[in-house]
């Protein structure tokens, strides 16, 4: 049981995906010393314009695994506005106070935590793993056994998920049943976890022979020979752009009265 997405192969595909993973990593690390929130607005709108416009996968698809940001931003936000500190108080009720300043740092901490989540769907919707894992075997010299071992990983996920509804429909032609509570989750651990263990360890086991006999060193030759190009270079001159222009435009045109959330 295989689950494949299609979508149109857009530029940000093209890219050399260390580099990418480079890129989004400098990005997160950039975010966390960023403390104006309206800076951290105008880069979720230019953000959003690229991962909307060119992951190349369906609006309907974009919208579901969007859909979490919201919680994100509810959860982060929210846990921030109730129990902050501050001076310029606008609600208290026993254990909950709010305030200006826990207010607009709860905001910040969502927009954070939101754009955290969009720079990470954006590159995982745009990078395949064998070629991520290939980029790194050629570029940052990992070991190809383990490069290979974690594709092998990855392909396995699809076959036990098949393998555990084969073996859930089996239970139920057999017509076996489970009790309510906490002895009905025991019962259903005991029907699935050994059979599943036996069967990943069996096929593991094969794995491991399979890729010993391939002779999985370091001296081997590439199927995917992944390189450098102009693209690479076009979205460092992106990312500098949509930084520079939210910072510009966050200067004056500011959507919440604050440029620094942290404390004095």
């Amino acid at each position: 049981m295989h689950f494949e997405l299609t979508y149109r192969q857009t530029w940000l595909h093209a890219l050399h995906p260390v580099f990418k993973f480079v890129m989004v990593i400098v990005l997160f690390v950039a975010i966390l010393f960023i403390h104006n929130p309206n800076f951290l607005f105008y880069m979720l709108i230019g953000f959003g314009f690229l991962y909307i416009g060119w992951t190349g996968h369906s609006f309907k698809l974009i919208s579901i695994l969007s859909s979490p940001f919201l919680i994100i931003f509810v959860s982060s936000a929210t846990s921030m506005m109730f129990f902050g500190d501050g001076t310029n108080t606008w609600y208290k009720i026993g254990l909950i106070h709010i305030t200006e300043e826990s207010f607009y740092r709860g905001v910040h901490l969502g927009l954070r935590g939101i754009l955290f989540g969009l720079l990470g769907l954006l590159f995982a919707l745009t990078t395949r793993p064998v070629l991520l894992f290939y980029s790194a075997m050629q570029t940052l010299k990992l070991k190809p056994k383990y490069a290979y071992a974690f594709m092998a990983a990855i392909n396995l996920l699809p076959i036990m998920v098949s393998e555990f509804q084969t073996l859930r429909n089996a239970l139920k032609v057999r017509g076996v049943t489970y009790n309510s509570g906490i002895k009905g989750v025991y019962q259903r651990i005991q029907y699935f976890s050994i059979p599943l263990l036996a069967q990943s360890i069996r096929r593991a086991h094969r794995t491991a022979i399979a890729m010993e006999a391939k002779q999985f060193s370091n001296d081997r030759t590439y199927y995917y020979q992944v390189s450098y190009s102009l693209k690479d270079l076009y979205f460092t001159f992106l990312i500098l752009a949509i930084m520079a222009t939210s910072f510009w435009v966050s200067t004056i045109y500011s959507v919440f009265p604050i440029d620094n959330v942290r404390m004095r």
